[in-house]
């Protein structure tokens, strides 16, 4: 069975992470993980864990993150066409959809395109009284040394979000004319969320280290809307999360999927401390524009592509995409111990990666990592 060969360690995850958001060294960086389900199985296998045991399997690479989020126990209101699954808290309905390396639940039907003004209005979203905090306490108790978040990358993620129940189309038109109907859905979704995360801070508080939310809003090569819209549409809306948080002395990371750091002038202005993803192919997204831009200002999450050597190349040579990487994100500037760097795949491990490369890439981690 393959083991990884840890660094050395003389403070905890939550020690680690917390230091790396204040650009403060530490042993080594901090390191997280994610994949699609089918590649985590067989990851799994690979590290000689058949019963997929995530917690176990990040023990085991050495991660620093974890996560916590009430569980829904409301009715499900929302009809399920046959051969198709339906999200319970949100109406969204995916189908499988196979493929050479494994497959995906991907998005269909979209219930509320060309809806009437109504029906998108009044489209149910659950109440917090819908969800159970009842685990929470327990799990908070097992991660204790651990740098535990709430939300996630699709948390506030107005756009995808609306996308896969009104179709993309709809969604951005609606968005950039701000079509009422669709902003009080949205604002209504948005209000969930925020009371969810308000209820989360105002009970474990002293137990949650930061807030992760999210935004796709880049293509690979240009903004994915743009920056006038952003301001006017969904700046006000991610201000109240980032605000929520901050109440509570929170960082908060914000992902954005591709060509996204020409918005990231406005990310500092509203309070954020992170930024996650970091596809390196991308406009103006390589380690050396990230660094050399916004070194200092924010933190990175990611840098580490899952397109690229991860997927396509050998051993080699993602552990020589890991060391080019730590060697530009490592260092401090602007008088900083560190670059607030947390080492990390840009977006969920694909089903097409070979599970020697992952392995390689978390070894490296910790071999070239270390402060």
């Amino acid at each position: 069975m393959p083991t990884i060969r840890k660094a050395p360690e003389t403070m905890t995850s939550k020690e680690r992470v917390m230091r790396t958001f204040a650009y403060e060294k530490t042993d080594r960086v901090p390191i997280d993980y994610s994949s699609n389900p089918t590649i985590h199985n067989r990851f799994c296998q690979y590290m000689g864990l058949p019963d997929n045991d995530m917690g176990r399997l990040m023990d085991l690479l050495g991660c620093d993150y974890r996560s916590v989020w009430p569980a829904f126990v409301g009715e499900n209101r929302f009809p399920c066409p046959p051969g198709r699954n339906v999200d319970p808290v949100t109406g969204v309905i995916s189908r499988w959809v196979e493929n050479e390396s494994g497959g995906y639940w991907d998005f269909c039907d979209f219930p509320l395109q060309d809806a009437d003004e109504e029906t998108i209005a009044n489209w149910h979203v659950p109440s917090i009284d819908d969800f159970s905090f009842d685990h929470i306490g327990d799990a908070l108790r097992q991660y204790k040394d651990y740098a535990v978040y709430i939300g996630s990358a699709g948390t506030a993620d107005i756009i995808n979000s609306t996308g896969r129940i009104m179709g993309m189309e709809d969604t951005l038109v609606n968005l950039m004319t701000e079509d009422e109907a669709t902003m009080t859905y949205v604002q209504r979704s948005c209000d969930l969320e925020l009371a969810i995360l308000d209820r989360l801070l105002e009970k474990f508080g002293s137990q949650i280290d930061f807030v992760w939310i999210g935004e796709d809003l880049g293509t690979q090569h240009t903004p994915m809307i743009s920056l006038d819209m952003y301001r006017r549409v969904l700046r006000p809306l991610h201000q109240q999360y980032i605000d929520l948080a901050r109440s509570y002395g929170k960082p908060v990371m914000v992902h954005t999927c591709g060509s996204s750091s020409w918005v990231y002038e406005d990310f500092i202005e509203m309070g954020v401390s992170a930024v996650d993803t970091l596809q390196p192919e991308a406009t103006n997204m390589s380690p050396a524009y990230l660094k050399e831009h916004f070194g200092g200002r924010l933190n990175f999450h990611g840098c580490i592509s899952t397109a690229g050597p991860l997927a396509y190349g050998t051993e080699d040579d993602i552990v020589a995409q890991v060391r080019d990487t730590l060697e530009i994100m490592k260092p401090g500037v602007r008088g900083m111990q560190t670059g607030g760097y947390h080492f990390a795949p840009t977006h969920m491990i694909q089903d097409n990666t070979p599970p020697e490369n992952i392995f390689a890439m978390y070894q490296a981690a910790h071999d070239l990592g270390r402060y």
